[in-house]
């Protein structure tokens, strides 16, 4: 796990040599391996196996009276270092959106004088933490390292939000699991003076009031063409790593290629890669790794690298025969010269829950945790740089709600398409005849209902929610449901009614609380671009393999404001993510596509879950068995392992809800039988975070 921690206090020397700790003594404490950025009085660390061209301080030249100007930039950015003194220079006047609009996934830290500015990126995949600590304030990009800085407890509140509602911000506020850890929301900075802290934004707020002039939906996919090529881009024209030495090739196995030994011996391949499913969004960044024009020192200006082949690697599942039409496309896609085709073909010991008493321990619990050891066999295959699609549907796709901003905008003929599409896959039954009526009534609920009246409303209906859950059998049903300010998630049928009281209460106390409200679906949007990254993010801690780095373009901040520009009447039309990817597509001079190329494979996702979580059934007996989420009240063990026998005989339960509560005992468990702490020195904390362990169970709400 890589991350960078600095912290602003108020004395003029802290954290390096000399140092003053919390009892006025001279004490030292630092990140254990780490390399210092910059010294006192306000220092900054980064911690991990960073690569030399991924950190970046650049200074200027100021004089003596004048104060320090320095900015170090950690991650892949396509910025010049001409760039980056242009941006500093910027930023001495207090600008902070340029430092985030350089193509690339990185954090910026720019330090002026004593005013420290570390901005969060826009979806949530490279996140900002920051605590109280000696007089001053500690910050960092990782929320479990400042838990070890501070000895923190397990807040079990956050982890019953996170369960209950983990697409509402109003629930999860800006808590982390620790005490006392908390987090930049997206879209804004943390600024430090001398230990004093802020929290602003940089992304313009739309008003309410009058309707946002519409763009012109061409100029818009040209803008997401343009940000997903240059992110494209950012990552060829980086540096090259060869990984580090791999054990020695034993020679020839019996059914093995070379490929597949080095996959088994671990490391990835020097060079650049992508996943390659069929889908459209990893064969989108796949023909623009392997084709994009205009590249440096490129053979006629294509390809990955001078006579370079893209390593393009799809994963095959021997386990269902759902997802042949998938593995066909890829073939299809694969068949250009430009792309090295890799097949990771995997059977049981690939599914869902797999491994699980394996894995690494993650800075937060996220459902990708159980998807851990399938993601880890198809990266064991990939790139030293490797592209991924993640993101591509929380950032492309319409969510529901955001019927609701189109009635708001009086543009209901745009509801016609998308309400005869969710018409259509519910087949010829009675019931889709009332479909259109029902779906254009729940929209037009939701427009006329405030935000206040919204989260008020959620909060009374959540302590039913494990008495009450709704049936989300069918597509309408599920978009009727998210046609809300907010809404329970898969996890709450399953929580005691005092965990979901808990939740309630704090949704009541985020409704009277002042707040710039957006629009209803765009809210909901971000909300779930929100979470898609943080799993992201957790996913790539769970999967780390030493010497590889995952790119995920569509989470980059431009990509990220660019699609934020696509017109509503675009979004929600139907199949409107493969259309906007194969318009990008064109623009770029590709335009032979296999037929299929873009169809959704979710049935397939649902039938590979339950087939991980039939086989795994007694590993997951075994791990319910006397749960720590009991011991904290959030669940009741009897009711959980009942559920996850009856999903795995095939009854209809939200998998999802199932993959949360899963995911959050196993990173307990890790969490808890953890030794040690990320700090070292004569003055740092000796004991592990959530030192206390679990809160007692059946804890008694206080009125």
């Amino acid at each position: 796990m890589r991350w960078l921690v600095g912290w602003s206090s108020i004395a003029a020397s802290f954290g390096t040599v000399g140092a003053v700790g919390n009892s006025g003594e001279g004490r030292t404490v630092h990140p254990v391996g780490s390399q210092l950025l910059w010294g006192d009085p306000d220092p900054l660390w980064a911690v991990g196996d960073w690569r030399p061209d991924e950190i970046r301080v650049i200074g200027v030249a100021t004089p003596e009276s004048a104060p320090t100007a320095r900015l170090a930039v950690l991650g892949c950015c396509g910025a010049t270092d001409e760039q980056l003194r242009v941006g500093l220079l910027s930023a001495r006047g207090g600008a902070m959106r340029h430092l985030t609009a350089w193509p690339g996934s990185y954090t910026a830290v720019v330090q002026i004088g004593r005013r420290i500015t570390v901005a969060s990126d826009l979806a949530g995949a490279r996140p900002v933490f920051h605590t109280p600590w000696a007089g001053g304030t500690a910050f960092a990009t990782a929320a479990l390292p400042l838990a070890d800085l501070i000895e923190a407890q397990l807040d079990i509140g956050h982890l019953a939000a996170l369960l209950a509602c983990p697409e509402s911000p109003e629930a999860l506020g800006d808590g982390t699991p620790y005490v006392g850890v908390k987090r930049v929301p997206p879209g804004h900075a943390l600024i430090l003076r001398e230990g004093s802290r802020e929290i602003t934004g940089y992304e313009a707020v739309a008003s309410l009031a009058v309707a946002a002039p519409q763009a012109d939906p061409v100029h818009a996919v040209e803008g997401v063409r343009d940000a997903l090529v240059e992110a494209v881009r950012a990552r060829l024209t980086a540096p090259r790593h060869a990984p580090e030495a791999a054990p020695p090739d034993p020679g020839p196995v019996p059914g093995m290629g070379p490929a597949d030994r080095r996959a088994a011996r671990g490391g990835p391949v020097a060079g650049i890669g992508a996943d390659l499913s069929g889908g459209s969004a990893s064969a989108t960044l796949a023909l623009l790794a392997s084709g994009l024009p205009g590249l440096p020192g490129t053979l006629l200006g294509h390809g990955a690298g001078a006579g370079e082949r893209l390593l393009a690697v799809t994963f095959n599942d021997l386990t269902t025969r759902g997802d042949e039409e998938e593995l066909e496309r890829a073939h299809a896609i694969a068949a250009d010269p430009r792309l090295h085709h890799v097949v990771v073909a995997a059977g049981e010991e690939a599914l869902p829950y797999a491994s699980l008493d394996t894995g690494p321990l993650t800075d937060e619990p996220a459902p990708s945790l159980v998807l851990a050891e399938r993601h880890r066999r198809r990266l064991s295959a990939g790139s030293a740089d490797h592209l991924v699609g993640h993101g591509a549907r929380q950032v492309l796709d319409a969510h529901p709600a955001r019927l609701a901003d189109l009635l708001m905008d009086r543009r209901r003929r745009h509801l016609l398409r998308p309400v005869a599409a969710l018409t259509k896959a519910e087949g010829p039954t009675a019931h889709s005849l009332f479909v259109p009526l029902t779906l254009y009534r729940a929209a037009r609920r939701l427009a006329r209902t405030s935000y206040r009246t919204g989260l008020e409303s959620a909060a009374g209906l959540l302590p039913d929610a494990n008495r009450r859950a709704p049936d989300l059998a069918t597509p309408a049903d599920a978009s009727l449901a998210a046609l809300a300010w907010s809404r329970p998630g898969p996890a709450a049928r399953w929580l005691t009614g005092e965990a979901l009281a808990e939740v309630s209460v704090r949704l009541q106390e985020a409704a009277i609380r002042p707040t710039s409200v957006q629009r209803p679906g765009e809210a909901r949007a971000r909300a779930a671009l929100a979470r898609g990254a943080a799993d992201h993010r957790i996913l790539e801690q769970a999967t780390e393999i030493r010497s590889q780095r995952l790119h995920a373009p569509f989470l980059d901040n431009q990509v990220v404001r660019a699609a934020r520009a696509l017109p509503e009447s675009l979004r929600v039309q139907p199949g409107a993510r493969a259309a906007i990817l194969r318009r990008v597509l064109g623009g770029a001079g590709i335009h032979d596509l296999p037929p299929g190329w873009g169809a959704p494979s979710q049935a397939t996702s649902t039938a590979v879950t339950r087939t991980g979580l039939r086989m795994a059934l007694p590993d997951l007996m075994a791990l319910f068995d006397a749960p720590l989420l009991a011991d904290a009240g959030l669940v009741e063990a009897r009711v959980v392992r009942k559920a996850l026998r009856a999903a795995s005989e095939g009854a209809p339960l939200p998998l999802d809800g199932l993959a949360d509560l899963a995911s959050t005992e196993l990173w307990l468990r890790r969490l808890l039988n953890r030794r040690g702490t990320c700090w070292t020195g004569t003055a740092a904390p000796r004991r592990r975070a959530v030192a206390g362990g679990v809160a007692p169970a059946r804890r008694t709400l206080q009125p």
